[in-house]
């Protein structure tokens, strides 16, 4: 028999959440769910003006959230953020990983600069959230969730970008590694694998290529021919999955990666 509503698993009203990346994006959508959802939303971001307008979005919606400037190369804003959620919000519950870079470059000409600066961003800056996070949840002695956004590149690579494969594997073996840690304090530790998902940051991609005289429509074609739900993803088909890990529908579930590509991988 169930002792809890739809409603009451889904409603995270006095929790306090971060989630990093959220200036535009699936980060963006990730803190409107939330928020949507009843939590207190700190959006972490190196571009603070995109922050910043993710907050007024948030706010005009009747929510909260905060604005904070946080780069995830600089290890200390990880300790930084956590700590502000805790001294902002009272309570820092919920982690959402988001922020992350998918810079192309064949491996033949893959600088160490760029190696480096994506292992950076996307997996070492999201361990030492991961940690961060997990201290304050642990001192508060009330558990927690955190959310790591991986990639279907983390179990099927893709070409010209096996600097992002590395670390997106990483993200996947890291989330098991801590969810198997941390599980005796009740943090949760899941992941999100989306796969096409169209964004601003994906815009970018598209303009550098063409700038270089290389059309997209090969790639979108290559992806859309092995989409059964036949259209890319949205931001917002991120979030709610996100949304389902941060709720106690997923009290069940730890160290799992939920696989969000319109059915790619089955192709």
């Amino acid at each position: 028999m169930a002792t809890k509503s739809i409603a009451e698993l889904f409603d995270l009203s006095g929790k306090g959440a971060i989630v990093t990346g959220a200036g535009m994006g699936i980060g963006r959508a990730i803190a409107y769910r939330l928020s949507e959802a009843g939590a207190s939303v700190m959006i972490a971001d190196i571009d603070v003006d995109a922050a910043n307008k993710t907050v007024d979005k948030i706010k005009a919606r009747g929510g909260k959230a905060h604005a904070i400037l946080a780069n995830t190369r600089n290890i200390a804003d990880a300790e930084k953020v956590a700590k502000a959620a805790v001294e902002i919000f009272g309570s820092l519950d919920i982690l959402v990983n988001n922020a992350g870079i998918y810079p192309l470059s064949p491996a033949i000409d893959t600088t160490e600069e760029l190696w480096d600066r994506t292992l950076d961003i996307n997996l070492k800056g999201l361990f030492f959230f991961c940690q961060a996070a997990a201290r304050e949840m642990i001192r508060a002695e009330r558990g927690g969730k955190i959310i790591n956004i991986a990639s279907i590149d983390a179990v099927h690579p893709m070409g010209e970008v096996s600097h992002y494969n590395a670390s997106k594997g990483g993200v996947l073996s890291l989330t098991k590694a801590l969810a198997l840690e941390w599980g005796p304090h009740k943090i949760h530790v899941n992941a999100v694998a989306p796969g096409s998902v169209w964004t601003p940051g994906t815009e970018k991609t598209r303009v550098a290529r063409e700038a270089k005289g290389q059309g997209v429509e090969d790639l979108l074609n290559k992806f859309m021919g092995r989409m059964p739900l036949g259209r890319p993803g949205a931001p917002d088909d991120i979030a709610k999955v996100v949304l389902f890990f941060a709720s106690e529908a997923s009290d069940y579930v730890t160290g799992a990666m939920l696989v969000v590509d319109g059915g790619y991988l089955l192709t």
